[in-house]
């Protein structure tokens, strides 16, 4: 109950009580040294280096209303942040939340725009994307039907691009929205936060075959954690793998849906805007498509026609699938190197290997140098409960409120933020967040506690900022 009271307490006031602990052993922080990742996929051909390359380029745009004050356009008219990298980019294009500074404070009032920053949002904290539990009506009052859906920050009104601006058919308009009353509904214990989560060597994942994952599942036994719960596509039936409840099924529908959601620009995937209001719409739809009957590309030319002919949605998914999962660094000094890998063998001992399944062969790939690589994510991709303590309220697919997918490892080590919701900062905070009520990893996180002494445990810790 403690430690579900302190959980509540740091979400709705933005940082994390849960740090203190009561170990003595410490997180040795973000690790030094080169990010490992974002770089392209090794073995790749130079035609495919190319084509990441050009991906990446465009996965770093920032877009405007109307492309007038940006390189890339479709903003808004609600959105979380105006480009990838504003989400994407720790410790490097395709990461996850930044360490210091939140671009979302500057963006509330960027170019104009008359947006208050919400409470949860600040510079030192994570970048955040914000859900309602339950729906609310006119009045924010809630309203006993579940919601589960982004409501974004911030809103385009009183930003230069979005006064007086001309429509499609020449009339000229002011958009004039307002942003969600935030406030009320954390006051109502209504809103739950999720934080972005890398798509490093997301192509590799997406090649890892079902039969795969279900068999590597059970490779470890279960240790008191009951076998992964695969989220599956409802159409056909495979398992889905991308996103805090494992719902996406593939990196485009991940990209596309995220283009729409967190940035307000429709695209082929969603080609609908979110906010219905007439006077706040300024550009044909979809925003986002592929180039027609054209010779003028997109975007500065790549000599790769696909790419500079394509939409921006499959220039993110692009990046995302050419691009080079973490590498492990077990550091520079023989210690070190000998804690790690104690450290290895003590996280499997105790049972975290049981959900954080160290390895996965992929199958056969379109790309060099790809098929049947084996790579080490350190998830098995699906979800588990995770009880009480870290419930959000929200379903999706056939994943229920406190089940969250298994958050693959690759990476840990230059990590700032952890949990869904970011509300961690601290690898001793975020294994003790697993041990709540109805929580599988629970037994899991006792063992950490009582079966290792305090050197294990800091060679746990170590390992875990190896990777």
């Amino acid at each position: 109950m403690k430690k579900l009271f302190l959980l509540m307490f740091s979400m709705l006031c933005g940082f994390s009580l849960l740090s203190v602990t009561a170990f003595s052993q410490s997180d040795p922080g973000v690790r030094g040294g080169s990010p490992g990742a974002g770089g392209p996929l090794v073995g790749l051909n130079s035609n495919e280096v190319a084509f990441f390359n050009g991906a990446l380029a465009r996965f770093q745009e920032i877009d405007s209303v109307s492309g007038t004050l940006t390189g890339g356009s479709g903003l808004g008219p609600r959105f979380n942040a105006d480009g990838c990298v504003t989400c994407h980019v720790q410790p490097a294009p395709g990461g996850t939340s930044p360490a210091t500074t939140n671009p979302q404070v500057a963006l509330a009032t960027r170019f104009g725009a008359r947006n208050t920053v919400p409470s949860f949002i600040f510079n030192g904290g994570p970048v955040r994307e914000a859900r309602f539990i339950l729906q609310t009506d006119a009045n924010g009052n809630l309203v006993n039907s579940p919601d589960g859906g982004v409501h974004d920050l911030y809103v385009i009104s009183g930003r230069s691009d979005a006064t007086n601006q001309p429509n499609p058919d020449g009339t000229r308009i002011t958009c004039n929205i307002s942003q969600p009353n935030f406030a009320q509904q954390l006051s109502n214990g209504n809103v739950i936060f999720r934080i972005p989560t890398p798509v490093y060597g997301a192509g590799l994942v997406e090649n890892i075959p079902d039969s795969v994952l279900q068999a590597d599942a059970l490779s470890n036994g279960n240790q008191g954690a009951a076998p992964p719960l695969f989220n599956r596509s409802g159409n056909d039936g495979t398992i889905t793998r991308f996103g805090w409840k494992a719902q996406n099924k593939s990196m485009v529908i991940f990209v596309g849906e995220a283009y729409n959601v967190e940035q307000g620009v429709t695209n082929e995937l969603f080609p609908n805007e979110r906010e219905e209001n007439t006077n706040c719409q300024f550009n044909t739809l979809p925003e986002d498509h592929t180039a027609i009957g054209t010779t003028n590309p997109q975007s500065s030319p790549s000599g790769q026609p696909g790419l500079d002919f394509g939409s921006d949605v499959e220039a993110f998914a692009s990046f995302a699938r050419l691009s080079e999962p973490p590498h492990q660094n077990t550091g520079s000094t023989f210690a070190m190197q000998q804690s790690v890998a104690r450290g290895q063998q003590d996280f499997i001992a105790i049972g975290c290997a049981t959900c954080h399944v160290q390895s996965h062969r992929v199958g056969f790939s379109q790309f060099t140098g790809q098929s049947h690589r084996v790579i080490q994510p350190w998830s098995d991709f699906g979800t588990h409960l995770m009880g009480d303590g870290l419930y959000d309220g929200v379903q999706q697919g056939i994943v229920g409120t406190e089940h969250f997918r298994t958050a693959p490892l690759w990476g840990l080590g230059q990590r700032v933020f952890f949990l869904h919701d970011g509300s961690c900062r601290d690898l001793l905070c975020a294994i003790e967040a697993h041990e709540s009520n109805n929580s599988e990893a629970t037994q899991i996180e006792i063992n950490f506690d009582q079966l290792l002494t305090p050197s294990q445990q800091q060679d746990v810790l170590n390992f875990l900022r190896s990777l």
